[in-house]
């Protein structure tokens, strides 16, 4: 008999009810991955966080909430789960205490989820996260393009006299190692106040295309996506979503708001934006309990991993065909 990759519906079971799952699919084991197209993974873990913790509890929140998610976007007409067969694959096993063992177990979960044809809708976890994803899903002299919403460029050298792994620095250490190639980096959403500017100053330099906030309010939603969608162009891309890059007032729990962001359904037309490019995975990080109790910018958060999950699902349709 053969498996079922839908969600349990809210007909048959109530959405309060049963044990949460991302989205309400399948909860399958290491074991059990086969026929699996995109996974769900959680990554718990926010050991690069430089003021405000947190964000380790996320996925928890996020998997709650997304019980909420039925099948369909009625904007797009999309159906996901009957696109590609998704499921969740659980939390990464994370190190809560040693910074580096959690980038090395993030990495060689990501490794195991690539070598097996998974193409990874991942839930953090602080910013850091991306980059041991990076590092597993990433092919040796081919790297990966890039569209990033965010407050932040996450572009910074170091912290604290040299250290050079925190939530600000992912996309630096990316580009060094080869990840990603920063002539198809595209940031949007950028804003708040700076240390120096030397974050935004070196990514320009390097040739990354960054849409501060202003200039993606000025231009709008369709202008900004059409320029982002010909720098990445027809090659493999990352899409990365921090929470942060929606409006506080919307998203009040992360733990480095800034105020004057997008708001959501500004958010969710330029994710639907991304239909057509060959995606090859999304997460969407920074969502922190403890700064909304009320789970509200865990609703937010899912919803856009929704979304995420449309284009993602045409994508793996794609190259299926």
């Amino acid at each position: 008999m053969m498996r079922s990759f839908l969600p349990l519906s809210g007909m048959d079971v109530p959405r309060f009810a049963g044990l949460p799952s991302f989205m309400r699919l399948p909860f399958l084991g290491l074991e059990d991955w086969a026929g699996v197209e995109i996974g769900i993974i959680g990554v718990p873990w926010d050991g690069g966080t430089t003021n405000r913790p947190g964000a380790r509890h996320g996925p928890r929140q996020l998997r709650d909430a997304s019980t909420m998610i039925r099948v369909l976007n009625q904007a797009t007409g999309v159906r996901p789960f009957h696109t590609a067969n998704c499921a969740d694959l659980g939390d990464v096993p994370v190190n809560p205490a040693d910074l580096m063992d959690s980038l090395a177990r993030i990495k060689a979960f990501y490794d195991d989820v690539k070598a097996r044809g998974i193409v990874p809708m991942s839930a953090g976890g602080d910013h850091l996260v991306t980059l041991p994803i990076l590092r597993g899903l990433a092919s040796e002299g081919a790297p990966l393009g890039l569209i990033h919403y965010d407050a932040h460029t996450d572009f910074y050298d170091s912290y604290f006299g040299g250290f050079a792994y925190t939530h600000g620095t992912p996309f630096r250490r990316a580009v060094e190692e080869g990840l990603l190639d920063p002539k198809r980096i595209v940031q949007i959403g950028i804003r708040g106040t700076a240390y120096d500017g030397e974050d935004v100053e070196f990514a320009r330099s390097i040739g990354v295309r960054i849409f501060m906030i202003e200039e993606v309010m000025d231009k709008g939603a369709d202008a900004v996506m059409a320029e982002a969608r010909a720098i990445v162009g027809d090659q493999p891309t990352y899409v990365s979503f921090d929470i942060d890059g929606i409006d506080p007032s919307q998203a009040p729990g992360t733990g480095t708001p800034e105020i004057g962001g997008l708001l959501t359904h500004m958010a969710q037309r330029m994710v639907r934006q991304l239909d057509g490019l060959n995606l090859v995975g999304a997460d969407l990080v920074e969502v922190s309990p403890p700064f909304d109790p009320s789970g509200g910018t865990a609703w937010v958060g899912v919803n856009i991993m929704f979304e995420l999950l449309c284009v993602l699902s045409g994508a793996v349709a794609a190259r299926r065909a």
